[in-house]
């Protein structure tokens, strides 16, 4: 019994744009409970002092997550939570340090699978959603060869991403993001995520119910595709479930930390 009261320790990567500034109304409210939690900006992102045309591959981008697992002590474990588009960093450092994780949460993510190539999961996700949906997100490109990027809006921050958001946590928004990437053209031409690895980690997706960025139906869709070992559904949730319903979520990540870490 004594090993269950240890504190579990949780990592935390943001989506696409964001930093690890997304988790600030979570991190006092998983800390109150006992548990440690460290939220991380990957590269080019949040308070990085990378700049997006340094950072060409998911590697690039997901090595803040690598060094932080790779700095986890022997035999301890740490329970991952990537969000949005952070589903494939989480996903990538799940393939590289299966041992390190005890549960992968993909909260209301991108979640890839093994069976289909790496692009496989975004690209379904893009045909499912209408060119109108972007709203004022742009596409451009950088580097060369050229890589996609991807700049949200604020109007696409304020009417999808952040739609039931507290208005503070939108002006946060339009002041914090920063240009990012999906990394498409890496993510074509990787080696799929390998049952022997990404697979060996047990995962659990959380939904947001009410997501205007990635839809629920989405999200089920993935979920039939790479069946999970638990599905938890977060009610009044916006793409931002951080923002939205801080408490319920502290509570659900709290709970399947003392069941899986």
């Amino acid at each position: 019994m004594a090993g269950e009261a240890q504190p579990k320790h949780f990592l935390a990567i943001h989506g696409v744009g964001h930093g690890a500034w997304v988790y600030y109304k979570l991190k006092p409210r998983i800390e109150a409970t006992g548990h440690k939690f460290r939220p991380i900006s990957l590269a080019a992102a949040g308070n990085s002092t990378k700049k997006l045309e340094e950072v060409r591959s998911l590697h690039d981008y997901t090595l803040p997550l690598l060094e932080a697992l790779a700095a986890v002590p022997e035999g301890e474990k740490v329970v991952l939570i990537g969000h949005s588009g952070g589903g494939y960093p989480a996903a990538f450092a799940m393939e590289k340090y299966p041992e390190k994780i005890a549960v992968a949460v993909f909260l209301n993510a991108l979640m890839p699978d093994s069976k289909n190539r790496p692009s496989y999961v975004i690209e379904e996700y893009l045909k499912t959603t209408p060119p109108e949906a972007w709203l004022d997100t742009q596409f451009p490109t950088y580097g060369e060869p050229p890589i996609t990027a991807l700049v949200v809006g604020p109007k696409f921050i304020s009417e999808s991403l952040y739609n039931l958001s507290p208005i503070e946590d939108q002006a946060l928004g339009h002041l914090s993001v920063r240009p990012g990437s999906l990394f498409m053209e890496d993510l074509a031409t990787m080696d799929n995520f390998s049952d022997e690895k990404f697979g060996s980690v047990p995962r659990v997706y959380v939904i947001a119910a009410d997501d205007k960025t990635i839809p629920p139906k989405f999200q089920r869709w993935q979920i039939e595709n790479n069946p999970v070992k638990e599905v938890k559904e977060i009610k009044g949730a916006d793409h931002m479930p951080m923002f939205t319903k801080p408490d319920e979520l502290a509570k659900i990540l709290v709970e399947i930390a003392e069941k899986y870490a």
